[in-house]
């Protein structure tokens, strides 16, 4: 079920929430000088006793959703053992009740047979990036179990996306805008204007048609999310992993609900306090680097894509600019590669030559296969709640004068994500530019933070989240893993372990670390 707008006029709303690349690691951590903190390194000092997080007393009604959540992410067929649990909870609107009324928030529950069942969950969110669902079910098929056999894990989507019942309020016509960036035809004469066009269309139409909830989808309110989770499992304190745009929801409970958190994981955080050009660029700088670790990976593979990948790859979206491609725009062809590059399938470095034949396949003339993959990662990201959730999380976006210089700019210093990226920051320009969420001012925690080397959706980050965390008092630790991917923790045997080590005793491992690709 949908939302719809007689649904949304209701007086109280209910939501059913239903480097050569970068392979799996489990090879030890390893130092590495971080700048201007000197060669020396020591470990973290010994943490004081800590309350540890607790098994549910009272838990939701899970029901097994394993084969019908893999088929519904294309993630094929579930590794021997794996459950998959699908489970609804209420929460208020707003809890401070400005807007009466509760939604339906959905939670997705994987575990092994092996992982203990008096062992308090791990909650996980990524918030606006993609369903955190999807991230949860990525990490579990892959190679790396080391996590999931300790702790179940718990994913909570925000609102709007995913598991949760989704917002349907972006008109059928203006959708095509969206995914292609204003890309019609070849020759379009002003994409940038036609993408803000599209902004403000669909800025009119959520917002008429959520009203009065349209202020309800920041990261502060999907951090009440979690915690109407915990007092549902009416425990006291609860283990959370924030990976990207999650980790902006997972800071937001930290500021209202520090009291109740045992341990906080920042997992390639999103960057807080950066407008949305800083934050794109960042993300374009990570994603042109993972192409190269991938390209490295391709060639050492021999696969399809020839003796220079990187090359055969910006030639590929030359070809789709001047509209060599057919209906796969160069947008298009943006999302299926930073799809490709950002899954959180934890297996995913084993698929680099089978992307590569789609590649090579496209270029060759059939289309199909990428065409496919297209639509599928388009799905994966474009929904109307991520429309809304991200574009209510955004922070000064350009002028359209200034996308346009972006878009020049761009194009060649990053020959492959840059116009793209710059002309993407319009979609949100006509969404009000809402205050930036509240950041914790004291937190009296050890956190765990983990950045990657080459992240296509968050780059390379984490300072401005452990500069947050220090002015807030607390102790914390960063780990670079030195593959591609998002997030870390779904690709890293070696991160996973560092996670399994925080958890059980709140042990921080030497800032500066490395974990290998």
């Amino acid at each position: 079920m949908r939302w719809t707008r007689a649904a949304a006029t209701a007086a109280t709303l209910s939501i059913m929430l239903a480097g050569c690349g970068a392979g799996p690691s489990d090879r030890p951590v390893v130092a590495v000088e971080r700048p201007g903190a000197g060669s020396a390194k020591t470990e973290a000092p010994a943490p004081r006793e800590l309350a540890k997080a607790e098994v549910p007393k009272t838990d939701l009604a899970w029901r097994d959703c394993t084969a019908a959540t893999l088929s519904s992410l294309d993630f094929g067929p579930a590794p021997a053992g794996l459950v998959l649990e699908c489970a609804e909870f209420s929460t208020p609107i707003d809890t401070a009740g400005t807007v009466l009324g509760t939604f339906r928030a959905g939670a997705l529950r994987a575990r092994l047979p092996q992982t203990p069942t008096d062992t308090p969950p791990l909650v996980l969110t990524s918030g606006s990036d993609r369903s955190s669902a999807s991230t949860l079910a990525g990490l579990a098929i892959g190679p790396n179990s080391a996590l999931l056999a300790a702790q179940p894990i718990v994913a909570v989507d925000r609102r709007g996306i995913g598991a949760s019942q989704p917002i349907d309020c972006i008109p059928a016509q203006l959708r095509a805008v969206m995914t292609d960036l204003g890309q019609t035809g070849v020759g379009n004469a002003d994409q940038v204007d036609a993408v803000a066009g599209f902004s403000q269309d669909a800025t009119i139409a959520c917002r008429d048609f959520l009203q009065p909830y349209e202020g309800t989808f920041d990261a502060p309110h999907a951090a009440d999310d979690i915690e109407q989770l915990r007092k549902q499992w009416q425990v006291d304190k609860i283990n959370l992993l924030g990976a990207g745009n999650g980790a902006k929801v997972a800071l937001s409970y930290a500021r209202r609900y520090g009291d109740h958190l045992a341990r906080l994981v920042l997992d390639a955080p999103e960057p807080v306090g950066a407008d949305a050009t800083t934050m794109t660029e960042a993300r374009v700088t990570g994603a042109e680097a993972a192409l190269t670790a991938f390209a490295q990976r391709c060639k050492a593979a021999n696969c399809a894509l020839g003796a220079d990948p990187r090359a055969a790859v910006v030639a590929l979206m030359n070809k789709a600019s001047s509209g060599g491609l057919g209906d796969i725009s160069a947008a298009d062809l943006s999302t299926a590669l930073t799809g490709f590059l950002s899954s959180p399938r934890g297996d995913q470095v084993n698929r680099v030559t089978a992307m590569a034949d789609i590649l090579a396949a496209a270029d060759r003339g059939d289309r199909g296969p990428l065409s496919a993959m297209v639509v599928r990662e388009a799905a994966a990201i474009t929904s109307d709640g991520e429309f809304v959730n991200r574009c209510t999380d955004s922070q000064q976006p350009p002028t359209a004068d200034k996308a346009r210089e972006l878009a020049q700019t761009w194009a060649s210093k990053y020959p492959v994500f840059g116009r793209n990226a710059a002309i993407g920051m319009m979609v949100c320009s006509a969404w009000p530019v809402s205050t930036a969420a509240p950041l914790p001012t004291k937190l009296d925690l050890p956190v765990l933070v983990f950045a990657g080397a080459a992240d296509p959706i968050v780059g390379g980050a984490a300072a401005s989240v452990t500069g947050t965390l220090g002015s807030a008092g607390a102790r914390h630790a960063t780990m670079t893993w030195q593959g591609w991917g998002h997030p870390v923790a779904n690709h890293s045997g070696c991160a996973q372990k560092a996670v399994n080590d925080y958890l059980a005793e709140g042990k921080l491992p030497a800032d500066g670390g490395a974990c290998p690709a």
